[in-house]
């Protein structure tokens, strides 16, 4: 996704996303990144709140989640972590 239909408040919240989703594991941050350059622009307010909720979230669980490996027991941040799953690479 391109940055040039986005607001400038979203371009900054953009770049302070990118660096928060700077995880120190190589796989994790690829997900996050592919969620951010091809789905945060044109996300409703309520899924971008509930990806803050998983960038908040612990490396550990996070790698299980996104493993399949166990689940979230909210369904918005499952729903969220298949959708990103799902993206291709």
């Amino acid at each position: 996704m391109s940055t040039r239909g986005l607001s400038e408040a979203d371009q900054r919240e953009l770049a302070r996303l990118r660096w928060r989703c700077r995880r120190g594991m190589r796989e994790l941050d690829r997900l996050f990144e592919r969620y951010l350059e091809r789905e945060w622009g044109a996300a409703p307010s309520r899924e971008r709140e509930v990806f803050l909720v998983l960038l908040d979230t612990e490396d550990d669980r996070l790698w299980h989640w996104f493993m399949g490996h166990d689940a979230p027991a909210d369904a918005e941040l499952q729903s969220l972590v298949e959708r990103i799953r799902q993206l291709p690479p």
